[in-house]
Order: structure tokens, then C-alpha cells, then sequence
């Protein structure tokens, strides 16, 4: 892979805006792809998004906005996908160009709702996209701490590995480290799965449960992602990887964590709309919850607290009582 190949990042969001920043080390320009207008256009008159990072200043000659998804992907040897899932389907429709021999990068830590797919399936199977040419970006790397360049760490995972470690140097900075792998479905499933424990998480706060009890959440929470993990990629992994538990960790524990901030309003007795309603970013975990849920009907592990995040928020169970059933079956 060349390194003067055309990059692109398409999405608008807080993400997508680090994304651009790593790569901006890297490359002398990349193109950017942006749904509205407006913010294409506030972002070149003020140097910045106008909605997410604000503090992070940008040289906009450097970046070629389009907000037309064929412009971006006719100009682009890379694609970054850096939209929120919920509405991939929406954006990708819009297509009128292959995209198959691309190499498409997944930032998106979600599910494809209704298709109860993650993002390397789905382009998989509707867009004829070769495994080889799909990339994962995961990791524990929280949007805002890339802004303050604090150090942070990204796994990069394709199934043509020599494509990941290539990959890797446009992601690879001073505050950025990154390492490689050839697990696309196992990075992509904890991806989702972290965000639906941090749910959890976030309800016990709320709930006022302590400390004790949240290392004891998310041990078990480990172990339920290596054994989903594990029925669907029957494959080594070893499940304590920064990739795997590190997201973990830093996505249940976090203040910048909008998973867990979502949980916790749902502890202190907001209802799943009014929650989302007072969010300024989407909380993934909720579509995935239900993603995840559907898709275990088939495989049938034993997950309690998917099941009981699943129980509150879908089932609209008090989560008093059934964060108090999950309790008395964790050890």
C-alpha cells in the first residue's frame, strides 16, 4: 500500500474529528466527507467543527470537504467510516459508486440495527466488499483525549495483516501507538459489547452502587465478552488485550464515556427518551444492546448483564430490581 494513497473520513462527529487529527501527522491532506453543509461550511470559516472538539484547531487547506458521500469516495483510495451505526444504512444508501476495491477502515464501535450485523459483515454481504480490503479501528481511545494528544493507544485489525501494518502508519503519531491484528470479528463484537457494559455501569452509579461492586460488574463483564466472543470467532484470542479489556475498562469508567453517562441517567430514574433527548452524542450501547440480544438467540451464551441491560432498557424493567437479580449472579 502506498503511503501517498488518498485517505478520506467520512462522518461528522466527535471521532471522525480526532480521526482527521491523527491523520492530518501523517498525510498533507485528506478529504472529508460531512453530511450538512452548514458545518462544512462553519468548520472552514472558524478552522474548526463547529459541534465537537472545539478546542481542536485545524489548517482547512489541508482538507477537501465534500458533503456529497460519491464525491468523497470517487477522490478516495482509503475510507474511514467514522458515522455513528444507527445511521450507516442511511449514508451508505446514498451510494452510487463500488466501493469494493476500496480499503474501508471501520471506526464505528456499533451494529447495524435491523441487520443485527457488525460493520465488517454488513459490507461484506451488501456491498461485495473482500474481507482483505476491510479494516477495524478499536481500541481505548476516547475522541476528546486525542484533542488534549494524550496518550493513547489503537489496534488496527485486518485479516491481510501486511494491509494493518500499513494501515498503521497513517495512524501512528507521537500521542498515538498502535499495534495489529488479524481479529476483524472478535475486535468488532468487544466493540460492541463494552459499550453495552458500560450501560450497566453506568446504571449502578446511578443506582449509587460503589466501587467494590463495579470491579466485580466488569470482571464478569470480561469473561461475557471472551465466552460471545469466542461462540461467534472460534478463534485465540487473548481477552485482556488493551484492545479488548482496555476499551472495556476505559469505556465503563470514563467521564467522557457517553455510554456510561446514558446508563447513569437511567439509574437516577430518567426514561430511555428523556435520556437520550438530554444527549449531545449517541449512545451506541442502546441500539447494540438490542442487536446483541437478538443475535444470541441463536448462539444462547450465558450473558446476565446484556440480558439485564436488555431487560431495562427494552423491557422497560425497574432497574433497581433487576440490577439486583444480576448482583446475586455474579461472583
Amino acid at each position: 500500500m502506498e503511503k501517498n494513497k488518498k485517505i478520506a473520513v467520512l462522518g461528522g462527529g466527535s471521532w471522525a474529528t480526532a480521526i482527521a487529527k491523527i491523520l492530518l501527522t501523517n498525510v498533507p491532506s485528506i478529504n472529508w466527507y460531512m453530511r450538512r453543509q452548514e458545518q462544512i461550511d462553519d468548520f472552514i470559516k472558524f478552522s474548526k467543527n463547529p459541534s465537537y472538539l472545539t478546542a481542536t484547531k485545524f489548517d482547512v487547506t489541508r482538507i477537501n470537504f465534500t458533503s456529497d458521500i460519491n464525491e468523497v469516495v470517487k477522490n478516495s483510495d482509503i475510507l474511514i467510516l467514522a458515522i455513528p451505526s444507527p445511521f450507516i444504512k442511511l449514508h451508505l444508501k446514498k451510494l452510487r459508486r463500488k466501493i469494493n476495491k476500496k480499503i474501508v477502515v471501520s471506526a464505528i464501535k456499533g451494529m447495524v440495527p435491523d441487520e443485527n450485523l457488525v460493520v465488517s459483515e454488513y459490507l461484506h454481504i451488501k456491498y461485495d466488499m473482500p474481507l482483505e480490503n476491510i479494516a477495524i479501528l478499536s481500541g481505548p481511545c476516547h475522541a476528546e483525549e486525542v484533542a488534549f494528544e494524550r496518550l493513547s493507544y489503537l489496534t488496527i485489525g485486518c485479516i491481510d495483516r501486511q494491509k494493518a501494518k500499513e494501515l498503521s502508519n497513517y495512524i501512528e503519531t507521537s500521542y498515538v501507538k498502535t499495534a495489529i491484528s488479524d481479529d476483524i470479528y472478535g475486535l468488532e463484537y468487544s466493540s460492541v459489547l463494552k459499550n453495552i457494559f458500560a450501560i450497566a455501569a453506568g446504571i449502578c452509579h446511578g443506582l449509587k452502587y460503589g466501587d467494590n461492586f463495579h470491579a466485580v460488574l466488569i470482571a464478569n463483564a470480561s469473561q461475557e465478552m471472551a465466552h460471545f466472543c469466542q461462540a461467534l470467532s472460534p478463534i485465540h484470542r487473548d481477552i485482556n488485550e488493551s484492545a479488548y479489556l482496555g476499551d472495556l475498562l476505559v469505556t465503563s469508567y470514563s467521564k467522557f464515556s457517553r455510554n456510561r453517562q446514558f446508563g447513569n441517567m437511567i439509574g437516577k430514574g430518567y426514561s430511555v427518551k428523556t435520556a437520550q433527548l438530554e444527549m449531545e452524542m449517541i449512545a451506541e450501547g442502546y441500539y447494540g444492546t438490542d442487536c446483541i440480544h437478538k443475535l444470541n438467540e441463536k448462539y444462547k451464551v450465558n450473558m446476565p448483564i446484556c440480558n439485564a441491560v436488555y431487560n431495562i432498557l427494552y423491557q422497560h424493567e425497574s432497574p433497581t430490581l433487576e440490577i439486583k437479580k444480576l448482583a446475586e449472579q455474579l461472583a
